[in-house]
C-alpha cells in the first residue's frame, strides 16, 4: 500500500490527527539540500511525545543545521499498528513520510522503562532488524538517550550507541562523526569506535559483561584501555542553551499543551530516592530576562494560552517571585495562564502563592513523599509537617479548593507506622482548610518506591507485589474511613519498572520475547499484560523478583561503567546518612555537599542573583484598554486534504491559536475562565472536507474583513484557508442559528445500488425514516427525514441538501453501506445557505 493509500485509513482509526504531520512549526526540508537524515523517535503515543520538551529541543537543534533533516516518529496506537501490519506499510516520519529504515540515524528518547517494548516494536514496524548484530552497515545507526540511558543495559543488544547526559551539543558532534564516517566509507565497527571518542557517547559493543553463577555481574570489561568508562556530557550554561522559540503546535490536545519553559536545570535538594536530582546536577538557572524573552517569542510563534515554568523544583528558582510577577503582569490581559507544576513545600511563600492564583488557579499539588518526620529525614526531603500545613492552609485561604498530595510507599526503613502516618497527615491537611471559603478537598495518591541507578538508594530492595498490595489496602481503607479516596500506582507496573530500572543485559532476551508475545504500551493500563511478561521471563529462565533484591555495596552494578559525574563513594556515604537519619543540607544555601560534580570553573552552580531586576517587556498594545465597542466579522473557511481528519474540537483550538498569533482583537467572555468570543458551526464529521465552514469573530477594535482574512491565512497550517469574510452588525445571531441549508457532495463508489434514484425518491416521499445510532453506551433512535431538504444525483456524485444531521449517517442509509465504508468515501460540504 502506498503512503497516499494509507491516508484512507485515517478515517478508520482513533484520533487520526496523531499521524497527519504538517503542524505549524514542523519543518519539512528540501531533501536535495540535506546529506544526513535523523529520525527522532519517541516510544510512546503522539500526545505524550509532543509534550516532551527535550524532544522539541533536539528537533530544533538538529534542524538549525542546514544539511541535517530531523523528522519525528511516534509509536502508533494499536489500531494504527494493525493497519500498518495488514497493509505491509512501514512506520514512517510525519514530515516526509519517509520509512524509518531510510534514515541515517534513528534516535529514541528513553523516558520510562515501560516504553522499552515500544522501542523494539517501532524498529520492527520500521523495517530495521532489532539486534545490533543483525544490522548491516546500510541500516540506520540506532541511538538512545534520556534519563533511562543512565542504565540502558536491558536494551544494550538493540542500540548502537547512547548519549549519556545533556545532548544539545553532543548530538551535533554525533552527526558530524556520522557524516565524516560516510565520507570515508567506513564500516559500522569503525564508525562506532569513532563515536566512542565523543564525550558522553556510550558504545555497548565496546564492553564485555561477564556474570557470576548467581547472576550478579562479575566484570564489565572494556575492549580497549582508553575507553574504560563513559563520562556524562554536561551543558555548562543554560543561559546560552538552545530553546525552540517556534514550537510545533499540534492539531490535537496533547498531555502538556502549552509553552514549556525550562527556567533551571538540576536540583541540589538531595532527595535520596530521586534519580533526576543527581543526574541533572549542578543547578544551572536561566536569567529572568532571558526567560521572559524566550517565552514572549514562543507565545508569538504558537498562540498557546498557557505557560509552564519547568525545573525539578521551580519554587527554588532564585528570583521566582519577581519573575512570576512580571509574567503575570505581561500576560494577564492576553488571558495567558502561568503554571508552576513542580512546587516544593519549603519554597512556597504567601506572596508567591498570591501571584500563582491571579490569572487562573492552575491546580495545587504538593509532594510530602512520606508521612513521618523520621522517614522524611531518611529520604532527605527537608520539610516538616508544620511547613506542609502552613502551605496548605495558605492555599485554601487564597482560594484553592483542592490539593493533591503525592506520597511514596516502600521507602527504605518504612514501617506500618509510617503508612498510617500518611492517613493522619492527609487528615491534618484537610483540617488546615477548615473555615476557609468553600471548604477543602484533599486528594492523596501513592506510588511504589522504585530504586534507581545513580542514587544513594540504588542498593536498596524494592517491595514485591503482595507487600505493595497489602500497604495499598491499609492506606485505602484508612483514608476511606476519613472520607478521602486514594489513588495508587498499579503494583504489577511498579514491579516491572523496578526489574528494568536496575536490570542487566540478560533482560534483552526477556524483552524480545515479550514483544513477540504482543507486549507494547506497557505504561498504559489498558494495554499492559502482566501474564505475557511472566511467560517471557519463564521462557528465558530468569526470575524477575531477583532484580528487586537488596544489593551489596561491594557488588559490581550493571551501570558501573557509566559515570553520572557523582562518584559511587558519595552515594555510599549518603546511604549511610539515610540509615542514621542524618540530613544533608542543600548546597544552594548551605555548605558544599562534596558530591564531586562541579569543577568550580566551567562546570559549577550558576544561580541568578536574587536581586536581579526583571525588565518589563510590556508594549503599548499590552497596556491599551479593551474598547467597549463591538464589531463582528463572518468568515467562510475551507478545510481539505489531510486537514479533514482534524476533529471539530481540535479545529476550534487550532483556530483560536491562529487568532492569538495574528493579534486579532477578539473579545473575551467574562468570568473565571474567559474564552474568546468566536462562534463555530455545528461539528463537521471527521474526514469530511468543506468549502463552507462559517465562523464569526466578535472584535473590540474595527478591523476590516480583509485584514482578518489575510492575517488568518498567514497563520493557518496547510489544509485550512479563509476564503472570504464580511463585516456584520455585532447583534447578528451565531452561524448555527442562521443556517437554512447545508449542501454536501458525496463521490459515489464504483459500485452503487442499481435502484439508487428510486431510493432517493422513496426517502423524500417517506413520512419518517427511523435511524439508530450509538451515543455513549446507549442506542438512540432518531428520525432522519426532517434532516433532509432534497437529494439528487449529479456528475457521478450524490448531492445532499440538509437542514441538520450527519451526512455520513444519511449516506450510509441511502447507499446501504457500513460506517467504515462511508468514511472511506470523499464527502465535501460545498455550500452553507444562511438566513438573511
Amino acid at each position: 500500500m502506498s503512503r497516499n493509500d494509507l491516508h484512507h485509513i485515517f478515517s478508520q482509526i482513533n484520533r487520526p490527527s496523531r499521524y497527519l504531520g504538517g503542524e505549524l512549526g514542523s519543518i519539512k526540508k528540501d531533501q536535495e539540500t540535506v546529506d544526513l537524515r535523523f529520525a527522532l523517535a519517541f516510544p510512546d503515543v503522539y500526545e505524550v511525545g509532543m509534550s516532551h520538551l527535550g524532544f522539541a529541543i533536539l528537533y530544533s537543534v538538529l534542524n538549525t543545521q542546514a544539511s541535517i533533516a530531523a523528522e519525528r516518529v511516534y509509536a502508533p496506537w494499536p489500531d494504527m499498528e494493525a493497519h500498518l501490519r495488514a497493509s505491509d506499510t512501514p512506520l514512517a516520519s510525519l514530515e516526509t513520510e519517509r520509512p524509518l529504515a531510510d534514515f541515517d540515524l534513528v534516535g529514541f528518547t528513553l523516558q520510562y522503562e515501560l516504553s522499552y517494548s515500544n522501542v523494539l516494536n517501532m524498529l520492527d514496524l520500521g523495517g530495521i532488524p532489532r539486534r545490533r548484530q543483525q544490522r548491516a552497515d546500510t541500516h540506520p545507526l540506532v541511538v538512545v538517550g534520556g534519563p533511562c540511558a543512565y542504565n540502558p543495559e536491558p536494551l544494550a543488544d538493540f542500540f548502537d550507541c547512547a548519549v549519556i547526559g545533556d545532548a544539545e551539543e553532543a548530538v551535533i558532534e554525533l552527526c558530524e562523526a556520522v557524516r565524516a564516517s560516510k565520507a570515508a566509507q567506513e564500516d559500522r565497527d569503525t564508525l562506532l569506535r569513532r563515536l566512542s571518542v565523543i564525550e558522553g557517547v556510550y558504545v555497548p559493543s565496546l564492553f564485555e559483561v561477564r556474570y557470576h553463577e548467581d547472576g550478579t555481574v562479575a566484570a564489565i570489561q572494556p575492549e580497549t584501555a582508553d575507553y574504560p568508562r563513559v563520562h556524562r556530557r554536561f551543558l555548562n550554561d543554560l543561559e546560552t542553551a538552545p530553546y525552540p522559540t517556534a514550537p510545533i503546535v499540534p492539531f490535537m490536545n496533547t498531555v502538556h499543551n502549552r509553552v514549556a519553559m525550562e527556567i533551571a536545570r538540576g536540583c541540589t535538594r538531595g532527595c535520596r530516592f530521586c534519580q533526576a536530582g543527581y543526574i541533572y546536577r549542578p543547578v544551572r538557572e536561566r536569567s529572568p530576562q532571558k526567560i521572559v524573552e524566550l517565552i514572549d517569542q514562543a507565545l508569538e510563534g504558537s498562540g498557546y494560552e498557557e505557560v509552564s515554568l519547568l525545573s525539578l523544583s521551580t519554587g527554588d528558582y532564585s528570583c521566582i517571585e519577581p519573575l512570576l510577577k512580571e509574567l503575570m503582569n505581561r500576560y494577564a490581559r492576553r488571558k495567558v495562564a502561568v503554571s508552576l507544576p513542580s512546587l516544593r513545600v519549603g519554597s512556597l511563600t504567601p506572596e508567591l502563592m498570591e501571584e500563582i492564583k491571579k490569572v487562573r488557579k492552575t491546580g495545587f499539588t504538593l509532594a510530602p513523599e512520606a508521612g513521618t518526620e523520621r522517614l522524611r529525614q531518611v529520604i532527605n526531603k527537608g520539610i516538616t509537617e508544620e511547613d506542609l500545613l502552613t502551605a496548605t492552609h495558605n492555599a485554601f485561604t487564597l482560594g484553592w479548593r483542592r490539593i493533591k498530595l503525592y506520597f511514596m510507599m516502600g521507602l527504605p526503613t518504612e514501617t506500618d507506622e509510617d503508612i498510617e502516618a500518611i492517613i493522619d497527615l492527609a487528615v491534618k491537611v484537610k483540617r488546615s482548610g477548615k473555615g476557609t471559603e468553600g471548604g477543602a478537598d484533599v486528594a492523596p495518591s501513592v506510588s511504589t518506591f522504585v530504586p534507581k541507578a545513580h542514587t544513594p538508594f540504588q542498593w536498596e530492595a524494592q517491595i514485591g507485589i503482595d507487600e505493595t498490595l497489602r500497604r495499598q489496602h491499609l492506606l485505602r481503607d484508612g483514608l476511606k474511613n476519613r472520607k478521602m479516596r486514594l489513588k495508587w500506582h498499579d503494583a504489577q507496573l511498579s514491579f516491572l519498572e523496578g526489574v528494568f530500572a536496575r536490570g542487566d543485559r540478560r533482560l534483552g532476551q526477556v524483552l524480545e520475547r515479550a514483544v513477540d508475545l504482543g507486549c507494547r504500551f506497557d505504561g498504559w493500563q489498558e494495554h499492559f499484560n502482566f501474564e505475557r511478561w511472566m511467560q517471557a521471563f519463564a521462557e528465558s529462565g530468569l526470575e524477575p523478583a531477583w532484580y528487586l533484591r537488596e544489593r551489596s555495596e561491594e557488588e559490581t552494578l550493571p551501570w558501573d561503567h557509566l559515570d553520572c559525574g557523582i562518584p559511587k563513594a558519595f552515594f555510599r556515604q549518603e546511604r549511610q546518612r539515610a540509615l542514621t537519619g542524618t540530613y544533608t543540607p542543600d548546597c544552594r544555601t548551605g555548605p558544599c555537599s562534596q558530591c564531586g560534580v562541579c569543577d568550580f570553573d566551567q562546570l559549577r552552580m550558576r544561580l541568578t542573583a536574587t536581586t536581579a531586576v526583571v525588565k518589563s517587556l510590556e508594549t503599548a498594545a499590552d497596556n491599551k484598554p479593551v474598547s467597549e465597542e463591538r464589531y463582528k466579522v463572518r468568515l467562510r473557511v475551507r478545510k481539505e486534504g489531510k486537514a479533514r481528519f482534524v476533529g471539530h474540537l481540535e479545529f476550534m483550538t487550532l483556530f483560536h491559536r491562529a487568532v492569538r498569533r495574528g493579534h486579532i482583537p477578539v473579545r473575551f467572555s467574562a468570568g473565571f475562565s474567559p474564552q474568546p468570543r468566536i462562534s463555530f458551526p455545528d461539528a463537521l464529521p471527521t474526514g469530511v472536507e468543506s468549502d463552507a465552514e462559517i465562523i464569526d469573530l466578535e472584535l473590540f477594535q474595527p478591523w476590516t474583513s480583509q485584514q482578518v482574512v489575510s492575517t488568518l491565512n498567514a497563520q493557518l497550517p496547510e489544509g485550512f484557508r479563509v476564503l472570504e469574510g464580511a463585516g456584520l452588525p455585532w447583534q447578528t445571531p451565531s452561524p448555527s442559528a442562521c443556517i437554512r441549508e447545508v449542501i454536501y457532495r458525496v463521490e459515489l463508489p464504483q459500485e452503487v445500488p442499481a435502484d439508487l434514484p428510486e431510493r432517493l425518491a422513496a426517502f423524500l416521499d417517506a413520512a419518517e425514516v427511523p435511524h439508530s445510532k450509538e451515543k455513549g453506551r446507549q442506542t438512540v433512535n432518531v428520525d432522519m427525514r426532517p434532516w433532509v431538504l432534497g437529494l439528487d444525483l449529479a456528475d457521478g456524485a450524490l448531492m445532499l441538501h440538509m437542514k441538520q444531521g450527519s451526512p455520513t449517517a444519511l449516506t450510509a442509509h441511502l447507499l446501504g453501506l457500513s460506517p467504515d465504508q462511508v468514511r472511506a468515501l470523499r464527502i465535501r460540504k460545498t455550500a452553507t445557505v444562511l438566513d438573511q
